[in-house]
C-alpha cells in the first residue's frame, strides 16, 4: 500500500514542478525581454545623443579619403614604404622637419624620425600656428606628420579606424602631405577658429580636413598648391593711425604774420 501511495505522489510531484517551471518562464521571460529591450533602446538613445553633441564641421567620410588619395595621385607623390625611403627622402630635401617655435609644438611621443612633411605642408601648419598664437597666444601641437607603409599596417593591428595603408582610402600621412594637429583641450573658440580657417582654405581646394572624434584631432591633407597661392598673399603691417591735427596756434601765428614773413 505504502509503495502504491509513493509511487502515485512521484507524478503528482512532477506535475507540480513542471508547473512552477512553466509559471516562472511565463513570468520571468517577459520581464527580462523587456529589460533587454530597455538597455538596447537606452543605448540608442544614449548614441543618437552623442552623434548630436558631436556635430563637427568636417566629418570624416570615405569621399573625403578618396580625394586625399586622388590629390596625392595628380602630384605624383609615392607612398613611402619603409625607413630606407624615408630617409633618402629626407636627404633629398623632399621631406623636411617639423620644428617647434613659440606658436608651434609637437606632441613627446612622436618619433623624431617622424617630424617630418613635405615642405607646403610645413608652410601650412607655421602659417596656422602664427595666427592661431596671434588670437589665444597658445600653441597648435603637431601629433602625428609622414609614416610608412610599413608603421601603418603596424599601426591597423590595434587601431581598426586607421585607414588601410594600400587602396584608393590609403592614409594620406603615407605621402608626406598631412599632419594630424590637435583638437582635444581646445576650447569651443579655439576649435571654431580652426574650423573656419581650414573651411576657408578647402573652399579654395587647398586642404582636405577631417575631424577625427576617436583621436580628437584635425586631420589635415594639404595640397602642393598651397606654396603657389601662398607666394600671392601680401601681409602688410599694421601701423598706427594718426589723426590729422590743426593747431589753433598754426591759424592765429598766420593770421598775424608779417608781410616780410609771408613773402618768406
Amino acid at each position: 500500500m505504502m509503495r502504491r501511495l509513493r509511487c502515485s505522489k512521484l507524478p503528482r510531484t512532477l506535475v507540480v514542478t513542471l508547473i512552477m517551471l512553466a509559471i516562472f518562464v511565463t513570468v520571468a521571460a517577459p520581464r527580462t525581454a523587456f529589460a533587454l529591450h530597455r538597455v538596447d533602446r537606452r543605448h540608442r538613445i544614449l548614441r543618437h545623443l552623442r552623434s548630436i553633441l558631436w556635430n563637427p564641421m568636417f566629418r570624416p567620410s570615405h569621399d573625403s579619403l578618396i580625394r586625399q588619395n586622388e590629390e596625392i595621385d595628380r602630384i605624383d607623390l609615392p607612398r613611402i614604404q619603409d625607413d630606407v625611403e624615408l630617409e633618402a627622402l629626407k636627404a633629398s630635401g623632399a621631406l623636411v622637419p617639423i620644428e617647434q617655435s613659440e606658436s608651434l609644438k609637437v606632441e613627446r611621443s612622436l618619433d623624431p624620425s617622424r617630424r617630418y612633411c613635405r615642405p607646403w605642408t610645413r608652410d601650412f601648419v607655421v602659417d596656422l600656428s602664427e595666427v592661431y598664437y596671434q588670437q589665444f597666444h597658445a600653441q597648435i601641437q603637431v601629433n602625428s606628420a609622414v609614416r610608412t607603409v610599413k608603421g601603418q599596417k603596424k599601426l591597423r593591428r590595434h587601431n581598426r579606424n586607421a585607414a588601410p595603408a594600400e587602396g584608393d582610402t590609403a592614409s594620406s600621412h603615407l605621402a608626406g602631405v598631412t599632419v594630424d594637429l590637435q583638437r582635444r583641450g581646445l576650447s569651443k573658440d579655439q576649435i571654431r577658429f580652426i574650423e573656419r580657417y581650414l573651411f576657408y582654405l578647402n573652399a579654395l581646394g587647398l586642404v582636405e580636413p577631417e575631424e577625427e572624434r576617436r583621436h580628437w584631432c584635425f586631420h589635415v591633407m594639404v595640397s602642393d598648391h598651397y606654396s603657389d597661392w601662398r607666394q600671392t598673399q601680401t601681409i602688410f603691417p599694421r601701423f598706427p593711425v594718426e589723426e590729422p591735427f590743426t593747431a589753433p596756434v598754426t591759424v592765429t601765428a598766420t593770421a598775424t604774420a608779417t608781410p616780410t614773413s609771408a613773402s618768406n
